[in-house]
C-alpha cells in the first residue's frame, strides 16, 4: 500500500450530524481533505492536544501516553486503515521492546494519540479516492493548487457542488473546465 501522508487541518462541529464534529486531515503532497466524523470528546481530545492546553489532570489519552512512555513504547505511525460502511478504522504502529506491533484503534483516537506522540498519519490511495474531498475550492486559492486538479477530478468535484446545490462553486469550477478547454 503506497501511504498518503495527511496532517490536521482543523477540528470543527459538523454541520450534518447535531452533537458530532469533524477533524479534516490534509494529504501533505495534495489538495485533498478528508473529513472524518467524530464525537464531542474526542474532538476535545485532538484539540487540547493541538493547543498543547495544559490538564490538572491526565485526560484518557494523555494516560495511555504517560503508561506507553513508562513502559517504553513509542507510537512511530497512525494508518487510517480501511472505510467501510461510511465508518473509518485505523491501526497504531508502535514499536515495544524492538518489536513491531500493531493494534486496531478507533481513528479518533488514532488521531487523538499521534497529535501526543508527535508522529505521522497516513491513509491509502483507496481511501482518498473513495472519501478524500476537495473542500472550499475557491477562485483566490492558488492557482498552483487548482492547476494540480485534473479535469476528471473537476467534473467530479462540479457534479458534487451541483448535487449539494452550491452553484456559486459550481460556476467557479465551470469555469475553471472551459477555460482549461480553450487552451
Amino acid at each position: 500500500m503506497k501511504k498518503i501522508e495527511l496532517k490536521i487541518l482543523s477540528v470543527s462541529q459538523a454541520l450534518a450530524q447535531s452533537n458530532s464534529y469533524a477533524v479534516i486531515l490534509k494529504e501533505l503532497k495534495g489538495s485533498r481533505k478528508l473529513p472524518v466524523v467524530i464525537g464531542p470528546f474526542e474532538a476535545q481530545a485532538i484539540a487540547i492536544a493541538m493547543e498543547k492546553m495544559p490538564s490538572t489532570r491526565p485526560l484518557s489519552h494523555d494516560l495511555m501516553k504517560n503508561m506507553m512512555d513508562a513502559f517504553d513504547i513509542t507510537l512511530y505511525e497512525v494508518v487510517i486503515s480501511d472505510l467501510k460502511e461510511g465508518i473509518f478504522y485505523a491501526t497504531l504502529h508502535l514499536m515495544a521492546n524492538g518489536k513491531e506491533i500493531e493494534l486496531d484503534s478507533r481513528t479518533s483516537d488514532a488521531i487523538a494519540l499521534a497529535v501526543r506522540f508527535d508522529c505521522p498519519i497516513y491513509t491509502s490511495e483507496k481511501i482518498m479516492n473513495v472519501a478524500g474531498v476537495f473542500l472550499g475550492l475557491e477562485v483566490e486559492e492558488s492557482s498552483k493548487e487548482i492547476n494540480e486538479i485534473s479535469i476528471d477530478q473537476l467534473n467530479d468535484l462540479l457534479k458534487e457542488a451541483l448535487k449539494q446545490e452550491d452553484y456559486e462553486k459550481a460556476a467557479k469550477i465551470r469555469d475553471e473546465i472551459a477555460k482549461r478547454s480553450k487552451n
